[in-house]
Formats: C-alpha cells, structure tokens, sequence
C-alpha cells in the first residue's frame, strides 16, 4: 500500500534541518509520497525509515543529469504515462550528432550552429541540449580531438559513443567532472564500462537487444553501484521505436519494475527530412528523453522544438505573463489602447503584430488564468466588467489621453458592457485575427 505523506513525516526525523533541500520535514514528506524526492536526500533518517520508505518513496524512472555544471540537462523522474494526468517533468533532451571522421573545419562550423541556435516561442529560448561524438574511425586519438571540438564549440553536455573502451577512457579523462554520458554499455563490456561510469562518475547508457535482455543489464549494472543509467532498446522501424518505448514506460510506472525505471535514448538518423520530423515527433510524445538527431536543419529542428515546448508545459498552468499594461515601441498619451488575455502565446502574437505595424501602442493584458481570447470570455473571465475593472486598476485612464479602447474581434459581444464599466471611453471593435492588427491599426492612425 503506498505510503501518505503523514504516514512519511511520522518516520522522518522531525529535525525541519533543511539539508534535503526542503524546508521543513512535513514538506519532504510531501514531495516523497508524490515521489519527487528520494530519502537519500536526508542525511539523518533512521534504518526502519529507510526500510519503510525507501522503495515506497523512490521515483518510479530515476532522474539522471548529463553535462557540465551549469549547463547540465536533466531527463527522467516522469511519473504519469500521459500527459493530462498530471504533466510530463523534464522536456525530451535533444542532441545533434557529429562524427570523428568529420574535418576539423566542417565541425568548427557545426559545432557553432549548435552553441548560437535559439529560437523564442512564447517568451522561452529554445536551445539544443546535447551533442553526440561518434567514433566512426575506430582510432582513440581522433576520437578525443574530435571530443575536444564539439565540447569546445558547442558548450553542451555530450554523449560519447564508442564501441572502444579505450577511446572513450581517453575521452573521459579530458572530461573529467563534465558528466558525459557514456554510450553503450552492452552485456559484453557491462563489468568494463561500469568501471568507468564509477570512476568517471558519468551517467552511463544500457544497450541491449531485447527487453529482457536490458532488464538483465540493468540489474548487473545496479549491482555494481552505476545509478545513473539511460536505456537504449534498438528497433527495426519507428513503429517498434514506440512500442518498445512504451512497454517501458508501463513497467516502470504500472508495475514499478525498477530494472526499466530510467530514461530512453532513442537515435532518429538517415531519415528524409519528412520522415525524421515524423519520426522524431512521434517519439517525443511517447517517452523519447533523449533523442538523437542527424540534421541541423531549422526545418526539422523547428516543428520539434515547438512541439517539445507544447507538449512539456502544465496542463494545469498554462503558460501566461504578468496582468499589466505594457508599452509596444515608444507610446505617447494619444497612441492606442487594446486589451487582450495573460495566455502567452496570445500576448506574444498580438505585441509582435502591434510591434511588426510601427504603430506604437499601449496593451492592456488582463488577468485571465492564462486562458486564450475565446475561453477566457467563455469562462466569464474576460468580460466587459472585467476588462473595465483592469483599465481602472492599473492606473491606464491616468497614463493616457486617449478614451478609446480596442477589444478583440471574437469578442465584440463585451463592448456594450465595457461601454457602461468605462462612462465617457469608446469601445472599438478590432480585428478577430492578430494577423490583421496591422493594417487595422495603421489605418486607425490614418483616420
């Protein structure tokens, strides 16, 4: 029977110490019945605490952190299959692929694209997370040249690949406190390549040809103390990709088999750019944590990133900014008024369209859970009353000379409402598209 949080707070030592991190031991003991902690993080439970909670407790896939600090990433600790559950944790971790048998020239300029990709979606930066180094020359000098470069040039945790012990022990050691993750740790070489997992303290990928098989590794793998493991199950076709991912996910968390209870790297490599987007997008809604890409296109990396971000936000909080009015270029006394709803993505298109015009204005965000134009008036929470008591609150009537406020086209049903919350301002009707803002705007100025 899973354990409550009082039932955990009655086994903790009560000494509100704060070395785990948390405050106070009633909160520990909450964030361990939801298995977000792990009791390790307590340096003062006792032995019957340890053996009433510790499994109990235990995160049902283990985080694992790869990079140098300051730019680690962190991928596993998920605990729902999907996401409208509860939400999904830490993003699919992606990384572009390079090899050992690439010129020091074309990586330099490779490695660049990595470490200045940004793309801004909803007031986030979007970046490549990791960089995996192949040693496709099969030679140890190479390979850690090649390792020197990419760490170098792109600034991101890497993934060392090698079917040498010997070449990725070298690159280890010039990486040494970086926290590579090593790949692969196969039923053949598990003994050696733990060793350098341990010694290296690097995360470390289990690779097997079968589910059985992987299960089997991972428990020699535990045994010898490696805690930080990534799965990697081979698969013929995406299908299979997905199926595999999948088995996983449910064991770890339905059957809380602990043998799978890690994070999966999946490889998307040889595609047409159509069928790696495809790919690639699949396996980022199922359970991809690492996906390796071969491109660095912008039109396949784009539609992935925008996806992970849909995909990884809070269902339960959508993304939104701060409730206020913000000023949109240098906006005078007489320069428009509009309001909108605090969802992002609606405050990020309506300022770029106004920005995008040249027309400086002055827009009203209004507190509305986050919810988009349509849903928010639905919900009654952005109404003529509503707007009427933002435009009062914040000081607008005072910041500006004007008295004409533009609401949103899709809801023009407010504007009678708005007159009466608003005496003496007129309440304009704007476009039902941020697209249109614009032109509507310049032809506002013109008037």
């Amino acid at each position: 029977m899973a354990l409550t949080g009082l039932d955990i707070f009655k086994l903790l030592p009560k000494t509100n110490c704060g070395e785990c991190g948390v405050p106070t031991c009633m909160a520990f003991a909450m964030k361990l019945a939801a298995k977000n902690a792990e009791l390790a993080a307590c340096p003062y439970a006792s032995e019957e605490a340890k053996a009433k909670i510790g499994a109990a407790s235990k995160p049902p896939i283990r985080l694992v952190k790869i990079g140098p600090p300051g730019a680690e990433v962190a991928v596993g600790h998920e605990t729902v299959m999907f996401r409208h559950e509860k939400t999904f944790v830490h993003p699919t971790a992606i990384a572009v692929s390079f090899s050992d048998g690439q010129p020091a020239s074309e990586l330099c300029h490779l490695t660049a694209q990595v470490r200045e990709y940004c793309l801004e979606r909803v007031g986030e930066q979007l970046r490549l997370d990791l960089a995996l180094v192949e040693n496709t020359s099969g030679g140890v000098r190479p390979f850690v040249e090649a390792v020197k470069a990419v760490a170098g040039g792109t600034g991101r945790g890497l993934i060392l690949m090698s079917e040498s012990p010997e070449a990725l022990e070298a690159a280890l050691k010039i990486l040494d406190g970086q926290r590579p993750l090593i790949h692969a740790a196969t039923p053949e070489n598990a003994e050696r390549l733990g060793k350098l997992a341990l010694q290296y303290k690097a995360p470390l990928v289990a690779r097997a040809a079968t589910l059985d098989a992987l299960a089997a590794l991972t428990s020699r793998l535990a045994a010898m103390g490696v805690r930080d493991l990534v799965l990697e199950l081979p698969a013929e076709n995406p299908a299979s990709a997905v199926q595999h991912n999948t088995v996983i996910r449910k064991m770890a968390l339905k059957s809380a088999f602990e043998p799978l209870g890690y994070p999966i790297l999946n490889v998307v490599a040889g595609r047409d750019l159509p069928s790696l987007v495809a790919d690639a997008s699949t396996l980022i809604l199922k359970y991809a944590s690492i996906l390796v890409v071969d491109t660095l296109q912008v039109q396949a990396l784009l539609p992935l990133m925008m996806l992970r971000q849909n995909i990884y936000t809070d269902p339960q909080k959508p993304i939104q900014v701060e409730p206020k009015v913000y000023p949109i270029g240098e906006p005078g006394r007489n320069a428009p008024v509009l309001v909108t709803t605090n969802f992002s993505l609606t405050y990020f298109l309506v300022s770029g369209e106004i920005e995008n015009s040249g027309v400086p204005a002055h827009l009203g965000v209004v507190e509305c859970e986050g919810m988009s134009v349509l849903t928010a008036w639905a919900a009654g929470k952005f109404s003529g009353a509503k707007v009427g008591a933002f435009v009062k609150a914040s000081g607008l009537e005072g910041q500006v000379a004007t008295r004409r406020i533009i609401i949103p086209g899709y809801v023009a049903q407010i504007s009678g409402e708005l007159e009466e919350s608003l005496p003496g301002w007129e309440v304009v009707v704007g476009p039902q598209e941020a697209s249109d803002l614009g032109s509507f705007l310049k032809l506002q100025a013109a008037a």
